[in-house]
């Protein structure tokens, strides 16, 4: 998992400090948000085409440290 979440970045002037994708202007939240409202990862992907199918892997994977209070260091 930790691989994973080397593609979650959070830089001050980018997203309001939210953690996002690979340094893009996708937040985790938002990659979030799309799978919550029923979203499969092939309909993000073709929202999305410069993300990769490990970009919502590392999103569920960040969910899911935040969620087991567990430290989670970005790149």
């Amino acid at each position: 998992m930790n691989s994973l979440l080397e593609r979650i970045t959070i830089e001050p002037g980018k997203a309001g400090g939210r953690p996002c994708i690979r340094g893009l202007r996708v937040r985790v939240q938002d990659v979030l948000e799309m799978l919550a409202a029923g979203m499969t990862s092939a309909e993000v992907l073709a929202e999305y085409p410069y993300l990769e199918a490990d970009d919502i892997r590392a999103a569920l994977a960040y969910a899911t440290a935040a969620v087991a209070d567990t430290a989670v260091v970005a790149a």
